[in-house]
């Protein structure tokens, strides 16, 4: 019997194939002869089989994951050849698993692997719970007609750390000292991780001086998995306060950690808390602010030359201030006089006063004097206003008049600082009558009397007569108007009187009838009242004396021509002038007899 190995086994069912299909197509006698020449034995066949058909593939490369079902492929997953015979696994220490064509495979492996391994249907090497020592070469080997075949491939087994973190964090860090700010790990991996340090997720490079790294690992004598470290110490610089360090693996991020960056101070501010500017009568808050970590809780403020301590505080606030509290404050670290700022601070302040300053009474056509004081830290602004109504300058009373009467107010402005005063001013007088006049009304029916007083207080009107109507005008400025409609049967002279607790003042006029200015119409009389009538008649009168003149100058003319011819002087001459003067006479008294008609 020839001894045979695994090879040998298979190639001996392949040779023992080929005899059974000899047999069918040869007679019985010659299955049991002696073979022939050309067959040899068994071990002879498989030897020169071996060397002539058996092909090695380049080894490929598996990564697995750790505890999961690794899935190798057998010939980089191709399809499987038409001719197949047989499929089988294996591995340096010995077989997995077999398959014959169109049969299931069988596990051949009494090990480790025996309830671990199982073929794909693609012919895929399956191995459950992967682990470090599942990281070797795997062999699958393909019979497939007269040929035989292997494809070697190198399973690697990979973990990611199970966490990264940082331990063994720094209390604080100080400004130009190194310090071990903490040490990252990465436990359970496979590979080894690498591990990377990071400040406000920029990577850090170590330098040997402010950025030191140094790392180690460890390998579990179990699983062969292993824990990287990582320390870092780092020099701080005053902009790492707010700083974020974390370290990392390939696929994992710790949480991010921060210090306490410790540093002396190098610098004091003062602030002056204020909502605006500063005016008397204010609460000034100063504020003192150092650079340094931890600050300083208590400091010392310079208050007009007095030096007030302040603890477990940055702040001290001055109450009521005054124009008195400008000047130049300070604050100042309580160990370190020397490290300290100031500021100059004003206190805004308007004074302002005005005469006078209440309700002033005064006779039309006095004066009143004005008189405005202020007082400022600053420039003013002066506005006026007369019953609301702005004015372009400070008003000037040298004559009063009536209209000169109303609340007088002034507004003086210093940036946000505002201060008012008013006075009201009455100008009181007499009444007087401007003007009394008449008018027929629109319809011709009526008069209208119209009585202009100015006065105050308000004048009141009587009338000497009765009318129809009367009305009054709005009493504007010291000035009213009275109207008063009335039908005149009868000429009458109509009085008006105003008057109000001062005085009072009294105009007449006459009026005549309706009746009387149709009739003057009808003569052709333009004149519509009672005095032009009266000039008319003057006028009359005066035209009718000189006629009279002119007649007895004629007279005395006419004498003196009879006297002449007693004389026995010539009558010539004298008759021709007599005849002149008659025609001049007459003349003149055809003119005025003309202007009396008109």
């Amino acid at each position: 019997m020839y001894d045979l190995d695994g090879w040998s086994l298979l190639y001996s069912l392949r040779l023992w194939a080929a005899l059974v299909e000899c047999c069918s197509s040869c007679s019985f006698s010659t299955c049991h002869s002696s073979p022939p020449k050309h067959v040899m034995s068994v071990t002879g066949y498989l030897k020169i089989h071996r060397q002539d058909a058996h092909a090695v593939s380049a080894m490929d490369t598996v990564i697995g994951l750790y505890g999961e079902t690794v899935e190798v492929p057998c010939n980089n997953g191709a399809p499987k050849p038409k001719d197949l015979f047989i499929t089988k696994w294996k591995y340096d220490n010995g077989d997995l698993l077999t398959q014959l064509k169109d049969q299931d495979a069988s596990v051949i492996a009494t090990n480790q692997y025996k309830d671990r391994v199982s073929m794909a249907e693609n012919s895929s090497l399956l191995i459950a719970a992967a682990s470090l020592k599942d990281e070797k070469i795997f062999t699958c080997m393909v019979v497939a007609g007269a040929d035989i075949s292997e494809y070697p491939v190198k399973l690697l087994i990979h973990k990611a750390p199970t966490r990264v973190e940082i331990t063994a964090l720094a209390a604080e860090l100080e400004i130009g000292k190194p310090t071990q700010l903490g040490q990252c790990s990465a436990p359970d991996s496979n590979p080894a991780a690498n591990i990377t340090w990071f400040k406000n997720k920029k990577h850090l490079v170590a330098d040997g001086k402010g950025i030191i790294i140094s790392s180690k690992v460890k390998v579990d004598e179990v699983t062969g998995l292993t824990t990287t470290s990582s320390t870092l110490q780092y020099t701080a610089e005053k902009g790492d306060t707010d700083a974020l360090f974390t370290c990392g693996t390939l696929n994992a991020l710790s949480s991010p950690v921060s210090f306490t960056v410790t540093y002396p101070t190098e610098r004091v501010s003062l602030h002056v808390i204020s909502k605006g500017p500063l005016m008397e009568g204010d609460n000034v808050t100063l504020k003192c602010k150092a650079d340094g970590n931890p600050l300083p809780t208590s400091f010392n403020f310079h208050i007009q030359r007095k030096v007030v301590k302040v603890e477990n505080s940055d702040s001290y606030t001055v109450t009521d201030v005054t124009r008195d509290s400008t000047g130049e404050y300070k604050c100042s670290i309580i160990d370190n006089a020397k490290m300290e700022d100031s500021k100059n601070i004003t206190i805004n302040y308007l004074d302002m006063s005005l005469s006078p300053s209440e309700k002033v009474m005064k006779s039309a056509g006095e004066s009143l004097a004005l008189n405005l004081q202020t007082d400022a830290s600053g420039e003013l602004r002066v506005s006026w206003t007369k019953d609301n109504g702005k004015l372009d300058k400070m008003p000037k009373f040298d004559k009063l008049t009536y209209s000169d009467s109303g609340k007088y107010e002034v507004v003086v402005t210093m940036g946000a600082l505002i201060k008012k005063a008013s006075f009201e001013l009455v100008v009181e007088g007499i009444p007087v009558i401007r003007r009394l006049a008449k008018q027929r009304g629109e319809d011709g029916q009526h008069k209208v009397l119209t009585c202009e007083a100015e006065g105050s207080p308000k004048p009141t009107v009587a009338w000497s007569v009765n009318g129809t109507s009367a009305d009054e005008s709005p009493y504007v400025n010291g000035k009213i108007s009275y109207k008063l409609t009335i039908v005149p049967t009868v000429n009458l002279t109509v009085v008006c009187t105003v008057s109000n607790e001062l005085g009072q003042d009294t105009r007449a006029i006459n009026v005549s009838t309706l009746f009387e200015e149709v009739r003057m119409d009808k003569q052709g009389s333009s004149d519509d009242s009672d005095t032009t009538k009266l000039v008319v008649g003057v006028i009359v009168g005066l035209l009718l004396a000189t006629v009279v003149v002119g007649l007895a100058y004629w007279l005395y003319m006419k004498k003196s021509k009879q006297g002449s011819w007693k004389t026995g002087e010539k009558e010539d001459g004298s008759t021709e002038e007599s005849k002149k003067l008659e025609e001049k006479i007459e003349e003149k008294l055809e003119e005025n007899s003309q202007k009396v008609e008109v």
